[in-house]
């Protein structure tokens, strides 16, 4: 089979096409024939040996696909550790989805990762409750605003009647996500999003912030909320350890949480109840994967450049087959 392989650590220049053996299947796995993968900065940290648990080199790319199942050529969305780039892949059943019938395999690959990171950060933030549990409106800061695991939060922040804001460097994707449901829009390059925060809400603060820049942004985002408010961290995209003195979240009552869908993956209760409410919400139409690029597989460099240097749209997704 043909896959994308990381040959060795580095940059996007060690991810080379190579003939492969099928994989094998585990307990509880079965074979997938793969037509198309999305691509995510774990796979960027995957890339320069930065993500925990990934086997040495040379390890097949790629997290989340769309294909078929080659016992029964069902068309289904899945999630996995590594393999994914793969003309076949091995992946968990618990792990697999029905792609939806008017679904393309392009949406269905810019699915997993981008709707189940955003929905449980809504659940750990304690937000996913009926709209008519709650006195006041919530406030929630999402960073990369106009990214895959952005543009699902705000969709999904839209059906649970959230006041949404979100950071972009760029007028024109902030513009093009309000017509999600974004309400308001920061452009970090001309307004601080700290001060931006505190000017539009009039001092007060959010509720939650979405944090997956790491660095300073860590402290920044614990700044921008109110009382009791918390600091949702999914990610640290650019590449450098967080910044935060535990000090900061006294006078506030706030609170840092972890979430990582590599844990939360494994767990089959909470995965379960995430996609009853994703699977809900995508049968009565109200869920969209944003997709800003489809490449092919033997453009996997240049797809990862695109998303190091902040030039998607969305999800960039590879067609595999």
């Amino acid at each position: 089979m043909k896959a994308v392989v990381i040959s060795r650590y580095g940059g996007p220049e060690v991810l080379e096409i190579r003939d492969m053996p099928d994989p094998n299947i585990g307990r509880g796995e079965e074979l997938i024939r793969v037509h198309c993968g999305g691509l995510n900065f774990a796979d960027t940290m995957s890339t320069s040996g930065r993500y925990p648990g990934l086997p040495q080199p040379p390890v097949v790319a790629g997290r989340e696909f769309c294909g078929a199942r080659v016992s029964n050529g069902e068309r289904v969305m899945g999630y996995t550790q590594w393999g994914a780039f793969a003309e076949v892949a091995a992946a968990k059943s618990a792990l697999l989805w029905p792609l939806p019938k008017a679904w393309t395999s392009q949406q269905g690959a810019a699915f997993p990762v981008n709707f189940f990171t955003a929905y449980l950060a809504y659940w750990k933030a304690g937000l996913t409750h009926e709209r008519a549990e709650r006195t006041v409106v919530p406030r929630v800061l999402i960073h990369a605003v106009a990214g895959g695991v952005g543009t699902a939060a705000v969709q999904i922040g839209k059906l649970l009647g959230l006041d949404m804001y979100g950071t972009s460097s760029s007028d024109e994707k902030l513009e093009r996500v309000k017509a999600f449901g974004l309400q308001h829009p920061i452009n970090y390059k001309r307004q601080d999003y700290e001060e931006a925060i505190r000017d539009l809400t009039h001092g007060e603060g959010v509720d939650v912030v979405f944090e997956m820049l790491g660095g300073e942004h860590t402290a920044k985002s614990v700044r921008c909320l109110r009382d009791f408010g918390r600091v949702i961290v999914y990610g640290n995209a650019t590449g450098q350890r967080a910044q935060l003195d535990p000090g900061i979240l006294y006078a506030k009552g706030a609170s840092v949480h972890g979430l990582w869908l590599t844990y939360l993956s494994a767990n089959r209760e909470v995965m379960k109840q995430a996609w009853e409410q994703l699977s809900t919400w995508i049968s009565q139409g109200h869920l969209h994967p944003v997709i800003g690029h489809i490449l092919s597989m033997r453009d996997v460099a240049e797809a990862c450049g695109l998303l190091a240097e902040g030039k998607n749209f969305g999800k960039i997704v590879l067609n595999i087959a």
